[in-house]
């Protein structure tokens, strides 16, 4: 009975713990620490606010209505877009200088403060650390002249050149090979299907290939089959098999093999009839 009782009373307790979670919201689009610094450089030289006293209370976990506003402080971050509203209402209320990042589409959506603060609208779009790409702009009271909207390709071409710098910086280099004819691939099946031709191959006619000699520790992507000579064992197809195979023929190239599988036309029937379809040899 204790226990139901203490099970019955536990909301309490779990409202209590789920205070300390971290909040996940669709917004968890978190600045690259380049794109930030570029912008907050274009905001301290064109507002000349002090880098010592920005603030960043956006942050998993943070609170930015318990946040501490120091005197002449300035927000200069990227809050949650689906709370943008309520956060300018918030700063706007307090007297708290910002400037924020907000959605391109959408920054002049707020009925509430749209003649309050300035829209800084960018042809910007910025690859956050969670791999999304959003067209960003940016919404602020630092402007005292009463200018509500405004367009800023400065801006633009500076957050554009960083987050292109970024990105090259990221990506990563991977070889391109190209394999040869007689490798079959789920990639060439790909471009068979989307040219409307069938292509079968029997277990008979072909062996598992994984990776090709000049192709060092790499290996084929997602793997593939190779054809095999027409009139062999099943005991010569073996892996023991085509080691002693090739030890015996050292003086004959890969090339030197032949076989042969056909594509064949829709409708027919023997997959194995090369007559119908395209050949190719080993």
């Amino acid at each position: 009975m204790d226990q139901l009782s203490f099970a019955d009373e536990s909301q309490e307790y779990r409202e209590f713990v789920e205070k300390f979670k971290p909040k996940k919201t669709t917004d968890d689009c978190y600045t690259p620490e380049g794109i930030y610094e570029a912008i907050l450089g274009y905001v301290v030289e064109r507002y000349g606010i002090d880098r010592a006293k920005v603030v960043r209370p956006f942050w998993p976990g943070g609170d930015y209505e318990r946040e501490e506003y120091p005197e002449g402080c300035c927000v200069v971050d990227n809050p949650p877009f689906s709370i943008l509203s309520r956060i300018v209402g918030f700063y706007q209320a307090k007297g708290v200088a910002f400037f924020l990042f907000a959605p391109t589409l959408t920054c002049l959506s707020s009925r509430n403060h749209l003649m309050d603060v300035n829209h800084i609208v960018c042809h910007s779009a910025i690859t956050y650390e969670n791999g999304a790409v959003v067209n960003t702009s940016f919404i602020t009271n630092l402007d005292t002249d009463g200018t509500v909207a405004e367009s800023c390709p400065e801006l633009s071409d500076i957050i554009n050149a960083k987050d292109e710098e970024i990105q090259k910086a990221n990506k990563r280099s991977v070889p391109k090979y190209e394999y040869p004819d007689h490798v079959l691939t789920a990639a060439k099946l790909n471009w068979f299907a989307a040219h409307h031709t069938v292509f079968k191959v029997n277990r008979r006619d072909c062996c598992p290939i994984a990776k090709l000699d000049a192709m060092g520790d790499k290996g084929i992507f997602g793997g593939g089959v190779a054809p095999i000579r027409e009139g062999r064992s099943r005991e010569g197809r073996s892996r023991e098999g085509r080691r002693r195979e090739g030890r015996s023929r050292e003086g004959r190239s890969r090339e030197g093999r032949s076989a042969s599988m056909a594509a064949v036309p829709a409708g027919t029937q023997d997959g194995r009839d090369a007559r119908k379809g395209v050949t190719w040899r080993l």
